[in-house]
C-alpha cells in the first residue's frame, strides 16, 4: 500500500511554487486570499519540521533550532513591514514583540490553565521553573521594551546607537543563558508535573517516543528551509495587503503587531493547549514563556542589525497604556506562578487581561 503524503510536505512546496509563480505581481483580493492561507501553511510546516529536527540533534540544540525557525519567520514579517510601512512602521517592532509577550503571558498561559483546570481541577507545575522563566523573561522585556521610555540619551521612546548594542548583547545572552539551564543545567525545574489522580500519561511519550531517524531528520531539515523561504517571500507579497485590511477595519496601525505575533505564536498555541489537556501544564508553560524570550531575546538583536539599513527611527518604548498592562501582567503571572498550583480562576484572570490588551488596541 502507498504511503501518504503529509500535509507538511505538500504545503510548502506548494507555497514556493505560487510564491515563484506571482514574485513581482501585485495580488488581488483572490489571490491574496489563497496566498495568505499557503503562508499560514508554511508557517505550520516550518515549525513542525523544526520540532523533528530539534528531537534529533537533542537538547540543548532542539531548543535553539525551533526558536531560530521561529525567530526567522517573525523577522521576515516584520523586516519586511517596517520596510514598506513608512513613518508608521517605526513602532512595528515593539508593537510585536510586546503583542508576544501578552499573547503569551495571558492568552497561551490563560488558556492552558483554563484547559487543564477544567479537566483536573487544580493545575500542577514546578515554580522554580516557570518562576525562572518569568524573572528571566520581565528582565527581557524591561531591558528591551521599557527602558527606551525613560532613557534620556536619545529623544523619544527610542535607545542610542550604543544603548541599543546594549541591550541587543544583553537579551541574547539572557536568553543563550536561560536556554542552558532549562536544558543542561536544571533541566529537572522544566520537565512536567504529575496531576492529581493522574498516573503515567505523559512519562511514556516523553520518554520512550523514539527520535526520528538521520533521514528523516534530514529531510524535514530540508522541508524547514523550503517553508522559511516561502515565508519570507510570501510575507513580502502579502505585507501590503496586511496593512491595507487593518486600515480598511478602521484599526490603528499598531494592530498589526498583534496580527503578526498571532500569525506567529499560532503552532505554540496548539501544542500548549493540546499539552494541558494532556495534563502537561508544565509543557505549556515552558512553550508559554519560551515563545516569548525568543520572541525577545532573539528577534530584538536581529532588528537592532536590521536598524543598520531600514530607514527612519526604531522606537521600542512601550507607551502608557502598554506599560500599565505590562506591570499588572507581571505581577498576577508571579502570583499564579509561585504557588505551583492554579485554578481555572487565574486562567480566566489571564484571559480577560489579554481580551483587555487587544481592545485597547483596537480602541486605544
Amino acid at each position: 500500500m502507498r504511503k501518504r503524503v503529509s500535509w507538511n510536505v505538500v504545503v510548502p512546496l506548494i507555497a514556493l511554487v505560487m510564491l515563484a509563480l506571482t514574485w513581482g505581481t501585485q495580488p488581488g483580493p483572490v489571490l491574496a486570499a489563497i496566498e495568505a492561507v499557503f503562508l499560514i501553511g508554511a508557517v505550520l510546516a516550518a515549525v513542525h519540521h523544526a520540532e523533528v529536527v530539534a528531537a534529533r540533534v537533542g537538547e540543548p540544540f532542539g531548543s535553539l533550532v525551533l526558536a531560530a525557525a521561529v525567530t526567522v519567520i517573525e523577522l521576515a514579517l516584520i523586516i519586511e513591514l517596517m520596510a514598506s510601512g513608512g513613518s508608521e512602521a517605526t513602532t512595528l517592532a515593539r508593537d510585536t514583540a510586546f503583542a508576544a509577550l501578552m499573547i503569551t503571558t495571558n492568552g497561551i498561559a490563560g488558556l492552558s490553565l483554563l484547559l487543564g483546570s477544567h479537566r483536573y481541577g487544580v493545575t500542577l507545575f514546578n515554580p522554580q521553573g516557570s518562576g525562572a522563566a518569568l524573572a528571566t523573561l520581565t528582565t527581557l522585556a524591561t531591558l528591551s521594551l521599557v527602558l527606551p521610555t525613560f532613557t534620556t540619551s536619545h529623544s523619544g521612546q527610542e535607545f542610542s546607537p550604543g544603548q541599543l548594542a546594549f541591550a541587543a548583547v544583553a537579551s541574547l545572552l539572557l536568553y543563550l543563558m536561560f536556554v542552558f539551564t532549562q536544558t543542561v543545567r536544571h533541566r529537572d525545574f522544566f520537565l512536567p508535573v504529575t496531576q492529581k489522580g493522574q498516573q503515567g500519561l505523559f512519562e511514556d511519550e516523553e520518554t520512550h517516543a523514539d527520535p526520528p531517524s538521520t533521514s528523516e531528520a534530514l529531510r524535514s531539515l530540508g522541508l524547514l528551509l523550503v517553508a522559511l523561504l516561502a515565508v519570507v517571500g510570501l510575507a513580502e507579497q502579502e505585507s501590503p495587503g496586511v496593512e491595507r485590511l487593518v486600515a480598511a477595519a478602521g484599526f490603528p496601525h499598531p494592530f498589526v503587531g498583534v496580527v503578526i505575533a498571532a500569525l506567529v505564536l499560532l503552532p505554540e498555541t496548539l501544542a500548549a493547549a493540546r499539552a494541558a489537556r494532556q495534563g502537561r501544564i508544565q509543557t505549556s508553560l515552558n512553550l508559554a514563556y519560551g515563545s516569548a524570550m525568543a520572541s525577545i531575546g532573539l528577534t530584538i538583536p536581529g532588528i537592532a542589525l536590521a536598524s543598520i539599513w531600514l530607514k527612519g527611527p526604531l522606537i521600542l518604548g512601550l507607551g502608557a497604556t502598554q506599560l500599565v498592562l505590562f506591570a499588572v501582567t507581571v505581577v498576577i503571572s508571579v502570583l499564579t506562578v509561585v504557588p505551583g498550583r492554579a485554578t481555572r480562576l487565574q486562567g480566566e484572570v489571564h484571559l480577560v487581561l489579554l481580551a483587555a490588551y487587544v481592545f485597547l488596541t483596537i480602541i486605544p
